[in-house]
């Protein structure tokens, strides 16, 4: 299977060998945190195009097909735009806090790439309660939220933040109780565990029907967690004009929506980890020739063909589906989504206690 593990192994050496322990550390952790940032800007352009085509794909129409062979390069010309554009600050406006909204925003979804396996032994920080350090940090993006709506000084933006704060706390129930099915099968919290316990087969096939239940309650309930169609209630346009980041132009509405796409791969990416297997190879069982074939693809194929799979449905959804009243999307959670979560991980805890997965 490959590996990226001696890439790794091999800067971590020369860099040794050239420089004292402690500025090899340090030099270290600025080549990665450089390498999250030229990811972040990649998956911002790819992923805003990936939006545009599969909205046009689903209506039936071209999509951006001006700049660049076939709109290739119509993020980049946005992009552009963005950074030549005036940011704005309203006079009535918290200024400390409506100018540090946008980057706590960057800064949480900065954090929460670090427990996460791009590729076999290619992981920033494997440590031993990755899933409870993703739960706890992707809480604190409701902060940043709330505090543009606020900090803004206008209604609509302070009724978007409002809607946003009761949805994201909502919905983290589920999300929640549904990763805790995977932990639960699992008996680790760490995330190079969680991957290795699907070796012999992904759990979303060898977990029956209750991880089947908590895969679907999970794309539900993060999808509303990242305020994504049909739960953007926070910035619903027809209501709310553009909801918390109404006041915001510029790089720092860019944030915001960079902030957004970049939530979206890492729920994805955390959803492909703990159903679909993370980086490993699709195996059956015993099937040596078959497992053997698989195994040659390389991880990292593995991991972003499942992770963009699940952001493309959840484009499907916005595309799909009309947006919820504020009571219908409140009430799907507490009396759907909640008790059908509580009674799958009862039920998936019995399963696990008995043994009755594959």
């Amino acid at each position: 299977m490959w590996s990226f593990s001696h890439i790794a192994d091999e800067i971590n050496e020369w860099l040794n060998k050239t420089f004292n322990p402690t500025l090899a550390l340090t030099i270290e952790m600025v080549i990665a945190g450089v390498a999250v940032i030229g990811l972040f800007a990649t998956l911002g352009l790819v992923l805003v195009l990936m939006e545009r085509k599969v909205s046009a794909w689903m209506q039936i129409r071209l999509g951006p097909n001006r700049v660049g062979p076939k709109g290739m390069l119509q993020s980049l010309a946005d992009t552009l735009k963005l950074l030549v554009k005036e940011g704005l600050t309203p006079n009535g406006a918290d200024k400390l806090l409506f100018n540090l909204a946008p980057f706590i925003a960057m800064i949480v979804a900065m954090l929460l790439m670090a427990p996460i396996a791009f590729a076999k032994d290619f992981q920033l920080w494997d440590l031993n309660i990755g899933i409870l350090y993703v739960s706890a940090v992707s809480s604190i993006m409701v902060i940043s939220i709330l505090m543009a709506g606020w900090s803004s000084n206008n209604k609509y933006s302070l009724m978007g933040a409002m809607r946003s704060g009761a949805q994201i706390v909502s919905y983290e129930l589920s999300a929640g109780l549904s990763v805790l099915s995977i932990v639960v099968l699992t008996g680790s919290l760490q995330v190079s565990d969680i991957i290795q316990s699907q070796a012999d087969g992904w759990w979303i096939f060898k977990g029956h029907i209750p991880v089947v239940v908590a895969f679907i309650t999970f794309i539900i309930a993060v999808t509303a967690e990242t305020n994504r169609a049909p739960f953007d209630l926070a910035e619903a346009e027809s209501e709310l004009t553009a909801g918390f980041h109404t006041e915001y132009s510029g790089m720092k509405f860019a944030l915001f929506f960079l902030a957004e796409y970049v939530n979206v791969f890492i729920v994805c990416a955390i959803g492909a980890t703990l159903f679909l297997g993370g980086w490993m190879p699709f195996h059956i069982g015993n099937w040596q020739g078959f497992n053997h074939v698989m195994d040659f693809i390389p991880s990292s194929i593995w991991f972003f063909g499942k992770t963009f799979f699940l952001i493309f449905v959840i484009m499907w959804f916005r595309w799909t589906f009309p947006r919820l009243r504020i009571d219908q999307l409140l009430n799907l959670e507490w009396k759907y989504l909640l008790p059908i979560s509580m009674v799958n991980l009862l039920v998936t805890t019995a399963m696990a206690i008995l043994g009755w997965h594959f």
